[in-house]
């Protein structure tokens, strides 16, 4: 079998992302399980593991990664390192024809590059084979305890991404302290399950949909809704899941029955802009809404909930939104408005845990059919550009790639 080298690329995205394909154990793995393959790191300063951890499991540091025929990344990767003819795995953020990396996906082709996003490696059924949708749930709920417990000057919490790893951010969970309040979690999916997790761990007791609208509690409770808890079918009659994806438009959202009973919001639900929003802004003008703190865990912009008019950081992760002007204000400074947290990266703030579980993945899943024998089309599914041209699965991106 012919001899492979596979590269881990240094993050070149400002501000750089610490997470990483494969940590330096799995590295080892890698050469264990595939005899022909050999590893190296390209070295790197803001890796959440140190290119001396990678080279004590063999791996060594180069610079040049020109001899390499795969390369790996997490973000996006700079036009000016893409190397030619090589085969790239990377988050491009370019599938819903993003303006910001249409050059990069120009770029792709011209280079004569292979490029498979993380995002299109998925089974037969379509469901994803690799994600950090865990984590993004973890630390989203995470931040959302952290933010109320700062608001009512309860608790305090060290940040998620003082955290070492995710267990001991589970260990700082044993601080919190919740009054009886009343918690509402949206999303069954990867996301919504790495909430619960943190929710779970803090001792937040989860209840029933039709009892967290019922009855009252004497402790901190939450609350998991699918889609089906909140939305109405417009022609009467009962949710049908399959005819809300492909027609949410004939749906209205009753989500306001919960918002009238919850002191936070966390959202992890996937949004359709076809589909209803949560909530509008009138309905948060009310003194009937008593949401105030909202982990936007999804962080879709100007989506499924009105507050989210822009993306926080890790650096500066909450705002104030002030309902009856629609407006931004500082976070934390006033009563009547409510606290967003809506961090667009939240996987970053435990990189190490969070590329562990992705690394795990990628070897269990991906690696055989990308480096030995792509038995079920996963690889030949995901590709989105190969030999100067997008591969057909992806010629709706003609028209994008096609632009000045």
């Amino acid at each position: 079998m012919r001899p492979l080298k596979l590269g881990l690329i240094r993050e070149g995205k400002v501000p750089p992302d610490k997470r990483v394909a494969f940590t330096p154990v799995q590295t080892e793995e890698i050469q264990q399980r595939f005899a022909h393959v050999q590893v190296v790191c390209q070295p790197s300063t803001v890796r959440c593991f140190k290119d001396e951890e990678y080279n004590e499991h063999g791996i060594a540091s180069q610079e040049d990664l020109t001899d390499c025929d795969v390369l790996m990344g997490i973000k996006e990767v700079p036009i000016l390192n893409l190397i030619a003819g090589k085969t790239y795995l990377f988050f491009s953020h370019t599938l819903k024809k993003q303006p910001y990396n249409r050059k990069l996906l120009q770029e792709v082709l011209k280079k004569k590059i292979k490029l498979i996003d993380y995002e299109t490696l998925k089974d037969h059924q379509g469901n994803r084979l690799v994600a950090f949708g865990r984590y993004a749930g973890i630390v989203g709920a995470y931040n959302g305890l952290w933010a109320y417990g700062k608001r009512y000057n309860l608790f305090q919490l060290r940040r998620a991404n003082e955290c070492f790893d995710v267990n001991d951010l589970k260990l700082e969970l044993r601080k919190v302290q919740l009054p009886p309040i009343k918690i509402v979690l949206t999303g069954a999916g990867r996301v919504g399950k790495g909430a619960m997790e943190t929710l779970d761990t803090a001792g937040v007791r989860k209840v029933n949909p039709a009892d967290f609208l019922s009855q009252t509690f004497q402790e901190p409770v939450y609350t998991q809704l699918s889609s089906a808890d909140y939305h109405t079918r417009l022609k009467g009659g009962h949710f049908n899941r399959e005819e809300f994806h492909t027609n949410p438009q004939g749906y209205a959202s009753h989500f306001v029955d919960f918002a009238k009973l919850s002191e936070i919001l966390m959202a992890g639900a996937f949004w359709n802009p076809h589909a209803p929003r949560l909530f509008e802004v009138d309905d948060m003008k009310s003194p009937d809404f008593r949401i105030k703190v909202i982990a936007d865990i999804t962080c879709d912009i100007n989506g499924s909930i009105p507050s989210t008019k822009k993306a926080s950081t890790i650096a500066d992760p909450l705002y104030d939104y002030h309902a009856l002007t629609d407006s931004i204000q500082p976070a934390l400074s006033g009563e009547d408005n409510i606290t967003v947290m809506a961090v667009d990266n939240l996987p970053c703030e435990l990189p190490r845990s969070a590329s562990e579980e992705f690394g795990r993945d990628l070897i269990d899943r991906i690696l055989k059919p990308l480096l030995l024998e792509d038995v079920d089309d996963i690889i030949a599914r995901a590709t989105m550009a190969e030999n100067g041209d997008l591969t057909p699965a992806f010629e709706y991106l003609r028209d994008y790639v096609n632009q000045e």
